[in-house]
Formats: C-alpha cells, structure tokens, sequence
C-alpha cells in the first residue's frame, strides 16, 4: 500500500528520504535565542554606553542621557586618554602604561609558555622519575591563592636584585603562569598516538627534535589557547603591576586605576571611558582573531587527561 503511494507521487519527492524538516520558530527555539539575545543585550549594554560616553564632549555628558548616541562626536577624549591625562605624578596619558605593559606581557607570555609546553610534553612522553610528583606540585601551585605567595615573592626579588623593575614583574608572571598552561599542554599531548612518539625514537629523533618538529606543529591549536589566556590575564592584571613594579614601569591597569580613582580635579567621565576600552583592545583584539583556534585547542585538551 505504501509503495503504490510512493510510485505516485513526483519522482522527486518519491525518492526522498531522511527526517522531516522542522520547523525554524519552535518552542525550544525561540527559548534558545530568545536567552542568547537576552545575554548578549546585557552584557553588550555597559560597551555601548562606554563607547558613546567616550565621543561625547562634557557638556554632552553632563545631560546625564548615557544611552543616546552623541549629537556632536568627538575624538578629544581618546586623545587626551592616550597622550596627556593625569595618571600620578605623570601626565602623559596611557601611551607610558601601554608600552610597559607590552614589554611585560610579551617575554612573560612567550617564556611561560614554552615552559609550560615542554613539561607538558615531558610529562607524557618521557615519564621521567618522579613525574607524578612534580606533576601533583604544579597542580596544587595553580590553586595556592596568589596573596599568599606575595611576601615571599618580594623577598625573594629583592634579594636578587629584580624588585620594582618590569623583569621582576615578568618572573613573577612566568611562574604563576606555568601550573595551569603545564596542565593543558599534558592534557593535549595525552591526546597524541603513542605511536608517533614511539616511531619517531625508533628513527634516531631526540628529545628536542620531536618537540620542535612533531609536538610543536600539531600543538598550534593549545599553543594559540595558551597565547589568548596568558595574554588576557597578564594584560588585565593589577595586583602584581601595583606591588611589583613602581610608578616609571606601571602597566596599563594601574595607570587607568589612577585615572578613574583620582580625588583632584573634575571627573571626566568621557576620558575615563575612553582609557578603559583603550585598555582593554589588546585582548578582545586577540580574541576576536584567533576565536575559532581557541575553541578548537580547549576541545582537543579536553579529549584525554
């Protein structure tokens, strides 16, 4: 019965087969996106009235109407943001912030990370004695709270002569840095076949030479993972900049505290709102390029581990 139904029908639509289409505006849908929608206007909110409060002129600003878009825009509050606010006894701008921080995020960024890789790879693919130890130490160093580490890191870049410069605050960075990224990059490597190890020594290849040649280049995924995460907590960090560095090497983050905190003169809430989305392009640059990298990289290291 059904097939003489079929043979009626369109040969189209007679060889058709698979699940029905559903409908695109079901219940669960509009749930789904009506959330989404409604989690995207809140959190967009506050960047929408920071960036229009930004291109206002103060006496725009003082009207008190923060969500209307400017009548007149003007750039004068990004300028005087970059180049000649007060930050302290400075007042030349975020631009002194914004090159410090770039001097501190870099090397910290680059050296914890090939640190963190290369325990991560030895960790899985030598098994050296004593791994598991150092292993469950790195572990329980990423949840030590930082303020309890704080006195004796002073101590201990004082005494070496580090205290209050950018390479201290560097060091700093570096160390607090690895116990995590360690735990990523062996939750990936975990993920590779023991057997593109286990040929590559049968081949003469080394320790360095399979990390640099075969580990390496199929990483790149964590590797951007570990780039956006470092980067954003050590471009948005202000507890290390303030008790580790001193007034001629603060990074951004402290200078934009002293902005918006400052206690003399008017508030001008245009610059104020200016320096903090100049403060904060750095990692939502990052962000919005490497994004599919990202996803990618934490969904690998999640795979084994």
């Amino acid at each position: 019965m059904a097939d003489a139904k079929l043979a009626q029908l369109p040969a189209g639509i007679a060889g058709a087969r698979g699940p029905r289409p559903r409908p695109a505006l079901t219940r669960r849908n509009i749930v789904l996106y009506g959330t989404l929608l409604l989690l995207a206007f809140y959190y967009l909110l506050p960047i929408y009235v920071m960036v229009m409060t930004s291109l206002k002129g103060m006496p725009e600003v003082r009207l008190g109407s923060i969500f209307a878009p400017p009548l007149e825009i003007t750039f004068e509050p990004w300028v005087k943001a970059w180049a000649s606010v007060c930050t302290g006894l400075n007042c030349d701008g975020l631009s002194r912030g914004f090159f410090n921080s770039v001097k501190i995020t870099v090397p910290s960024v680059i050296l914890s990370i090939a640190v963190a890789s290369v325990n991560g790879y030895a960790l899985v693919m030598w098994r050296f004695k004593g791994a598991n130890v150092f292993f469950t130490i790195l572990i329980i160093g990423a949840f030590i709270p930082y303020q309890v580490m704080i006195y004796p890191m002073v101590i201990l870049l004082r005494e070496i002569g580090l205290y209050g410069s950018i390479w201290g605050l560097v060091l700093v960075h570096t160390i607090f840095g690895m116990p995590i990224l360690t735990l990523l990059f062996r939750n990936y490597f975990s993920s590779v076949p023991e057997e593109l190890f286990k040929a590559a020594r049968v081949d003469g290849a080394g320790f360095w030479k399979i990390y640099l040649k075969i580990m390496m280049p199929m990483a790149l995924p964590m590797f951007v993972v570990a780039v956006i995460l470092q980067t954003t907590a050590i471009w948005n960090d202000f507890l290390f900049g303030v008790i580790f560095t001193r007034p001629e090497s603060y990074p951004m983050t402290v200078q934009l505290n002293n902005i918006v905190n400052s206690v003399t003169g008017v508030k001008e809430y245009n610059v104020n709102m200016a320096a903090t989305l100049l403060s904060g392009i750095v990692p939502l640059t990052i962000y919005l390029i490497s994004g599919k990298l990202f996803v990618r990289g934490i969904a690998a290291g999640a795979v084994k581990g």
